[in-house]
């Protein structure tokens, strides 16, 4: 969002609340409007579409305290007598005419404000500047953020494991050490920001900066190169490193490596490693947050009857009594024999009984099965039967 989107529309009237609002008053108001004009709820209707987005626009800058302190010295700025529009949309500051579009570099031949328009003017304003109108030196850049897939068996997933990870990607120069000069020589203090890493305007009554040219905002300048890097710090390299995943680690879960991405130019901080987990699915066991799953088939006589289980854990077995009259379907637990979270405790694992009705019988066990019929109560379905003979 530009300086002049900021100026040019008023947050507080689209949702419909006063400057001094609360932050609790600007958020009932926004949910206001969005539920009124979500999309989902207005389908076809551009209008409510544009409603919505200008809400959630508005709602982005004035929720955040320290955007909407910025979004009020600007307006207050501009409210203040110092440009008054016109008819046009122009402007009269001092009476001179003008258009507020120029200010804001819409001309790419406009140097008024030192070639940046009228953004750079309030970066200088708004976004760190010291006393003096001096901004903050830049320094060596920060590297980039370097992210990684892993695939990770079920059991190691749960358990947790250690894994070498091989990348190929930038790394900071064995040569230079990451600060682009020839072995032997040092970058030297930029002789035209002398190491401020800005440089600054006058204009008027008005003072800017913007990032030295001569040494791209860094204070610094390699006069002799490194051959390797060629003055960057950093060379494209295959790396291993051994990265733990922590026991319980999920599928879809991100692991943060900080300061194992790519390097900063010129001995700048390192980016991070983000590694993202996808966990391969295990043939017996699933997963639900904490608890491992399990599904184990039983015989009609032994749900019936009762029986005791053996049943694998993924570092063992264990014994699970299942009691006489069980239904298929009933779950049985084994405590502790779960997922191990951070605090040291374990989940469950939840077995499954899947009560297991044979396709085929010998005539003996049909002889059987005949006499138990005869010898035990019928299901209860009279609510059933009732129902049937109300519809017949």
């Amino acid at each position: 969002m530009s300086s002049k989107d900021w100026i040019e529309k008023d947050f507080y009237a689209v949702l419909g609340v006063d400057k001094a609002a609360s932050a609790d008053d600007i958020k009932k108001a926004y949910r206001k409007v969005a539920r009124e004009s979500h999309p989902d709820h207005n389908p076809g209707d551009p209008k409510a579409e544009e409603r919505f987005k200008a809400a959630s626009e508005a709602y982005n800058v004035l929720s955040d305290s320290g955007r909407r302190r910025e979004y009020d010295e600007m307006r207050s700025l501009f409210g203040s007598g110092a440009f008054r529009r016109n008819a046009r949309g122009g402007g009269q500051p001092g009476g001179m005419p003008f258009d507020v579009s120029d200010m804001f570099g819409g001309g790419a031949g406009d140097r008024r404000f030192g070639g940046g328009g009228f953004q750079d003017l309030f970066s200088s304003i708004f976004t760190g500047g010291q006393a003096g109108g001096q901004a903050a030196p830049r320094g060596p850049a920060r590297g980039r953020d370097v992210e990684t897939e892993v695939a990770l068996d079920f059991g190691d997933a749960v358990r947790g494991v250690t894994l070498p990870l091989t990348l190929r990607a930038p790394g900071v120069c064995d040569t230079c050490h990451g600060n682009g000069a020839k072995p032997g020589t040092q970058p030297q203090t930029c002789p035209v920001c002398h190491g401020a890493g800005v440089t600054t305007r006058n204009q008027g009554s008005f003072s800017f900066s913007e990032p030295c040219r001569n040494c791209q905002g860094v204070g610094t300048v390699v006069e002799e190169k490194c051959p390797e890097c060629h003055g960057s710090g950093g060379v494209t390299k295959t790396r291993t490193m051994n990265v733990r995943f922590p026991a319980g680690v999920a599928d879809g879960q991100r692991i943060r490596l900080a300061g194992r991405g790519e390097p900063g130019e010129r001995g700048g901080p390192a980016g991070d490693l983000f590694v993202h987990v996808k966990v391969r699915p295990d043939e017996l066991f699933g997963r639900t947050g904490d608890d491992l799953t399990l599904t184990v088939p039983v015989t009609f006589a032994e749900a019936v009857l009762g029986t005791d289980l053996r049943v694998p854990t993924l570092d063992g077995a264990v014994t699970l009594r299942v009691p006489p009259g069980t239904p298929s379907g009933r779950v049985l637990r084994a405590r502790g024999k779960g997922v191990v979270r951070r605090d040291g405790q374990a989940g469950d694992l939840l077995v499954t009984l899947d009560v297991v009705v044979p396709a085929r019988v010998s005539d003996e066990a049909r002889t059987a099965l005949e006499s138990f019929a005869e010898q035990t109560p019928p299901a209860a379905r009279e609510h059933l039967d009732a129902r049937v003979r109300r519809v017949s």
